[in-house]
């Protein structure tokens, strides 16, 4: 399969995974002590859609780059897009602000680890990364908040 079909599908998968595990109606989640500086819930679903473009793109563009290392290149591609789908169910699921925010540290690291390993690939796919990046960093300032907030 073609490493872009791959990495589309991974995408896909993460997006249609965290989705169902996000629960913005909650009783839980709008009890919640939040900042003001917290988006308005139309901007997510903005925000995600195309950054969940850019990381297909991105990814399965440094993926066709170099067949050197691909597997491993696909594997954290797969690990990253994992972990980010299961942020939603840590945070909204299973109504823990502490698990979100430990869930979406780990997401950062992987984060940092697949933009280097991106950049090392492709320039331009790791620049289509770079918003993802940047997103993730506010959505763990956030989820920091919200868990100081509310513990």
């Amino acid at each position: 399969m073609r490493p872009r079909l791959v990495t589309a599908a991974l995408t896909a998968a993460a997006a249609v995974v965290g989705s169902l595990g996000t629960k913005p109606d909650s009783r839980w989640y709008t009890t919640l002590d939040r900042p003001s500086w917290q988006p308005p819930p139309v901007a997510f679903p903005l925000v995600w859609t195309p950054l969940y473009a850019l990381i297909g793109w991105g990814t399965g563009r440094a993926a066709e780059a170099s067949p050197e290392g691909r597997e491993r290149y696909l594997a954290l591609v797969g690990t990253d897009l994992a972990v980010n789908a299961w942020w939603c169910w840590a945070f909204f699921a299973r109504e823990s602000t502490r698990g979100g925010l430990v869930t979406i540290v780990a997401l950062d690291a992987l984060n940092v680890a697949l933009l280097r390993e991106t950049a090392k690939r492709d320039g331009t796919a790791a620049a289509a990364l770079a918003p993802y990046v940047a997103w993730t960093g506010f959505a763990t300032a956030l989820n920091a908040e919200i868990w100081r907030r509310n513990r």
